[in-house]
């Protein structure tokens, strides 16, 4: 008999029955779905929440009424009146002789696998599974694939549920596996045996039921069950991504995502994933250092701190610029703030690769909700590497395409995306601004109210149809403009976000654009930004001050001019340097350097892009003598004297907390001229903070490309410069790529490369030749 129907159902709900427990479901939904809604155990391999339905392990079949064979509950949708029964005599005896199956070929070796104690084949066995097999046939064994530095292989235990391969094609976008032959012989690999080069590769391990997949820096470190999982947040990118530390006596051996739909979905970039490897560097900082007389040698924090006091109080404050990193938690950089002001000083920052400051930008939250993003229409993306600057931010965006959102963007270089773009303009960065002006013509004729300090250049820009028809395709319901940081960091990045925000409000569309690191909206907000008469980072480099704060900054690799960087902290009286690690070009330029813990070793709080506070607490231990970084400027400030410094803990340190305002200003910085060749600088995915620096694997990987001078074939013809030959830009020679992805008239150099990072900054005028 079926299932009685509930009164006043909803029309798109269906009336079913599970196990006798009355659900009530969506039309279209699967039987696996609804009973998940109500907590009913279905056991299954290749079905994913996430990922299409493939259907091929047929562990999840149950019994249906009226229905002589069982079928597999991921693949069944749900009818009205339809009773499931997933424990019936049918129902288990199915499930069984699947399980009996899946393991004929399935090596025991369970004792030598990365995934025992977390494995779900061994979970669904203990289950499902016979105490004895019945097969004494010959195993098959498979050869394993390489696929570079971040994930292990071991084939054999592949039982083909297709979870992986779904993955790279609906997920990463990259289809990067696949499978090969048929029936038994079905093999799960890379067709040529390439590396994997997504920057999402590390969720195969996560969606892997077995030990096929398993994460290989963490390879024979540690048992599940030894492993202790702490809450925490991503720190390399504006997202926030929630993330589980596993930690052992303190120290972090594994990252694994920690669900949450409105962020990061239950996925994790590599770059999250992995970078704990560089907690660990060789040049981590582990107690307090001090240069005496030309020479480092560690001491204790009250000589320390001493030394510091003393350097601080040498410099007057309108002599003392603070920088500080775009990653700092709000609680250190409010202390940052009341250290400055208590000093004199109104010269603090964190938008250390910033170019631009005519208008004052700093990070504000997105218009639009992070979760929004995979349901939007259209799309511009403004100087944006979105695959590379924020990996699970693109993700939203490609499922939007693949639902048929057109994406167009206009860019320095063609960037590497994993969708479809609609259309795409792509210019040297000397010519960006133009590119923009072109699509800011067909929003002016369409009737938008231009403001008046691009009236100007709007007006006397040129349109084709093309970008007619791209507008009319971009200008619907549910479009957004996203400003990336290729375009926050450009040299006209003031020219080219009036620009960008006049589209968007033209198009009715929602300006988001990304902050230039992880807690750069929280900095904004407390106002770790500079006050009246206060200089800007570039301007504390470009006016050299007499002294300098650096609160875990590493020049020259995290400001956009490197060798200006290094030039003002060699030039300065003294430097005190909050750090984690001690590099050579640190050690060049500081006196003192106090350790500090990272973000997985502290608490405090993050802000993410879309204005979300996060509070993270300490994972794992700091090494040695370091410590969480406000507690440092506790002991600082409280023996400067300095108001501020009274609180005792943390939730002292929070109450005194407040919001500060500061304005952005309605002005537009000076356009470049005269420039011919002009350097297109993007930090590449893995090179972006400290840490990542010295992430080992990372480092290791594919898309962390060797330093190169990239030009376009026309320019390569002019310049007489051959691929594989070298080229010279002052005093540094580099080998020469000739990249169809770079227009003529621009050379792409990646930035933050030890090779690079003294070089030109973005946008400024190459002079190139032969070496």
């Amino acid at each position: 008999m079926s299932a009685q129907p509930v009164a006043n159902a909803a029309p798109d709900l269906v009336n079913i029955e599970i196990d006798g427990v009355p659900v009530q479901v969506a039309k279209g939904s699967m039987i696996i779905q609804a009973a998940d809604a109500v907590g009913i155990a279905i056991p299954r391999f290749c079905y994913h929440r996430k990922l299409p339905i493939a259907a091929n392990c047929r562990m999840c079949l149950v019994e249906i009424e009226k229905m002589p064979k069982p079928a597999p509950a991921c693949a069944t949708p749900v009818g009205e009146g339809m009773k499931v029964f997933t424990r019936s005599d049918k129902a288990l005896k199915s499930q069984r002789n699947v399980m009996e199956f899946l393991l004929i070929n399935h090596p025991l070796d369970c004792p030598i696998c990365d995934q025992g104690g977390e494995c779900e084949l061994q979970d669904v066995s203990l289950g499902y599974g016979r105490s004895v097999s019945r097969y004494v046939e010959r195993k098959r064994t498979v050869a394993d694939e390489n696929l570079g530095p971040l994930i292990a292989t071991e084939m054999t235990r592949c039982i083909q549920c297709t979870r992986c391969v779904r993955f790279t094609s609906e997920i990463a976008g990259t289809y990067e596996l696949g499978g090969m032959s048929r029936g038994e012989n079905l093999e799960i690999g890379t067709y040529i045996g390439k590396t994997i080069e997504s920057e999402l590769s590390g969720n195969i391990i996560d969606v892997c039921p077995v030990g096929a997949l398993t994460n290989k820096p963490f390879q024979f470190q540690a048992r599940a069950w030894e492993l202790v999982a702490r809450p925490s947040v991503a720190y390399h990118d504006a997202l926030g991504s929630n993330l589980w530390l596993h930690t052992r006596r303190g120290e972090v051996l594994r990252t694994v995502p920690r669900d949450n739909e409105s962020i990061n979905e239950c996925w994790l970039s590599d770059r999250d994933r992995y970078s704990h490897q560089g907690l660990y560097a060789a040049d981590r900082v582990k107690a307090p250092m001090v240069k005496r007389n030309g020479q480092w040698s560690t001491t204790t924090w009250d000589d320390a701190l001493s030394v510091a006091r003393e350097a601080l109080k040498s410099v007057s404050g309108a002599d003392l610029g603070i920088l500080v990193n775009p990653a700092t938690t709000n609680e250190e950089g409010e202390l940052l703030v009341r250290l400055a002001r208590g000093l004199g000083s109104a010269h603090v920052d964190h938008r250390l690769r910033q170019l631009d400051f005519a208008d004052n930008a700093f990070a504000k939250p997105f218009a639009s909700a992070i979760a929004s993003l995979d349901k939007v229409k259209s799309a511009l993306l403004v100087g944006s590497d979105l695959r590379y600057e924020v990996p699970l931010l693109n993700h939203r965006i490609r499922q939007a395409a693949k639902k048929g959102a057109k994406v167009f963007a206009v860019n320095p270089a063609h960037f590497n995306f994993n969708f479809d773009l609609a259309g795409e303009a792509v210019a040297p960065p000397h010519e960006l601004v133009a590119e923009l002006l072109q699509f800011a013509k067909v929003a002016a004729e369409s009737g938008a109210a231009v403001p008046e300090s691009i009236a100007a250049v709007v007006n006397a820009a040129t349109t084709t149809d093309d970008h007619r028809a791209a507008y009319a395709e971009f200008a619907v319901d549910g479009a957004v403009v996203i400003f990336g940081h290729a375009a926050a960091n450009h040299p006209e990045a003031s020219w080219l976000r009036a620009i960008a925000r006049f589209i968007a409000q033209a198009a009715g569309a929602a300006y988001n654009e990304i902050p230039a690191g992880a807690n750069a909206v929280g900095l904004s907000t407390i106002g770790v930004l500079p006050t009246a008469g206060g200089l800007d980072a570039r301007a504390m480099l470009a006016q050299p001050r007499k002294g300098y704060v650096l609160y875990n900054v590493e020049p020259p690799y995290d400001f956009a001019d490197g060798a200006q960087a290094q030039q003002a902290m060699h030039s300065a009286q003294t430097v005190v340097a909050f750090a984690a690690y001690a590099s050579d070009a640190l050690k060049d330029s500081a006196d003192v350097i106090l350790p500090i813990a990272l973000t997985p070793e502290l608490e405090g709080t993050l802000v993410n892009a879309e204005g979300t506070a996060q509070a993270v607490l300490a994972g794992s231990k700091a090494p040695g003598e370091a410590r969480e970084g406000w507690k440092v400027l506790r002991a600082l400030g409280g023996s400067l004297g300095v108001a501020g410094f009274e609180f005792d803990d943390l939730a002292g340190l929070r109450d005194g907390m407040t919001e500060r305002t500061t304005d952005t200003r309605a002005v537009l910085g000076q356009r470049a001229s005269g420039i011919t060749l002009s350097r297109v600088a993007t930090v590449p995915v893995y090179r972006g903070d400290a840490v990542l620096r010295r992430a080992g694997a990372l480092n290791s990987h594919p898309l962390n490309r060797a330093a190169a001078i990239r030009v376009s074939a026309e320019d390569a013809g002019k310049l007489g410069l051959a691929d594989g030959g070298n080229g010279r830009i002052g005093d540094s020679v580099l080998p020469v790529v000739v990249d169809a992805a770079v227009p003529a008239g621009a050379v792409w150099i990646d930035a933050a490369l030890p090779e690079t990072a003294m070089l030109p900054p973005y946008g400024a005028a190459i002079t190139l030749s032969k070496a």
